[in-house]
Order: C-alpha cells, then structure tokens, then sequence
C-alpha cells in the first residue's frame, strides 16, 4: 500500500468501518466496557500472521491447549484482578518449563494509555517469533487490547502502515479496538512514518 492509500487523518471509526470484517464465530459484545459480553468455555484463539495468533482469555488459561498449539510465548494485555482483566501472571505459568510471560495491566478504556507498552509488546512479540515460538497476544475476549498490541508489532516490526496492519489481522479475526487505542495506533503510523522519512 502507497504512502497516499493509508489512513493518516482519517477519524478511528471511519478507519474500523472502511475494512472489511472477519468473523470466526458470532461476537457478542455490548460495549468496550465488557458489559454484556460473555465467552465460551473453549478457547477463540486466531493465527493473525505466522507465529502471531491473538485469542481470548479462556486459551490462555488453558495451559494444556497452549502445549498443544504450541505456545511458549504469553503476552497478557488485560492482567489483573479486576473486571475485564485476566488474573494470570508469571505464577500461574509456573508449571510450564519454557514459557515465556510479560504482562500489562490495561483496561480497555478509550482514555487508558495503551501506546507506552507498544515497543514493549512488540519486542515480545519479535523475540518469540525470531526464535521460531508461536506467541499468544490475548486480553479478555481478544477484540481490543491484544489487537491493537498486535497491530503495533505488525508495523513496528515489520514496517506495516496502521491501514496495511489492521486489515491482514481483521482478514483473521474479528477485532474491535476501542476508539482511543485507534488514536494511539494513528499516533504510532505518523512517528514511524517521519523515523523512516528521515
């Protein structure tokens, strides 16, 4: 995609609503909030790109799926004890040799500064899949905070524009970043855009 095709000033949700949508199976959420939402017992895990897969707090709770898959790589964006959050942590995983654990405790909030732990993930991110691992970005229902960690990898790593990352992880999963992380993603293309510039 051409420097002029991406979405620089265009508003968040123009940006969600110009790409197509993907859904893996019927979402059934209410708000950002997690109000209304409700999750199966089996784990809503996609492969957004080879070695990247964004899923859903049942898989990573689920230490013998994530041996099955494969996954020694956990990337919790929703850590915590509160509501929508994930109370996993480097504990929980104590039992699985050779996993690999970092998380962040983010609410999925429009005002919550998600773009201080967009390096951070994607460092993560690169490191597992460098190493040949398969990585598991997930938060609660895998549509907000884990996309958009994801999303920021895509074009920190490996020089995606935001409207080029959105669409190859929406072409798998079905996703619904929050308004202000869309900002914040919008913020990132236009830094990476001038770092390359210059």
């Amino acid at each position: 995609m051409s420097y002029r095709d991406s979405s620089y000033g265009s508003s968040p949700s123009s940006l969600l609503s110009s790409l197509p949508s993907f859904r893996s199976r019927p979402y059934s959420g209410v708000s950002s909030l997690g109000v209304g939402v409700t999750y199966g017992p089996t784990p809503d895990v996609n492969e957004v790109y080879p070695g990247l897969f964004v899923g859903d707090a049942v898989a990573a709770k689920d230490k013998a799926f994530l041996r099955r898959m494969g996954i020694n790589y956990v990337l919790n964006t929703a850590e915590g004890k509160r509501y929508t959050q994930v109370d996993t942590d480097h504990m929980y995983y104590r039992d699985c040799p050779g996993l690999h654990y970092k998380g962040f405790q983010l609410m999925d909030l429009p005002s919550t500064d998600i773009s201080k732990y967009f390096h951070i993930a994607a460092n993560f991110i690169d490191e597992g899949i460098s190493r040949g691992s398969r990585v598991l970005v997930h938060c609660m229902m895998g549509v907000s905070r884990s996309a958009t960690c994801a999303i920021a990898f895509l074009m920190i790593k490996r020089g995606m524009s935001l409207t080029e990352a959105l669409a190859q992880v929406r072409s798998r999963r079905d996703i619904h970043p929050n308004e202000g992380f869309v900002r914040q993603l919008q913020d990132l293309d236009r830094e990476l855009r001038l770092s390359r510039v210059r």
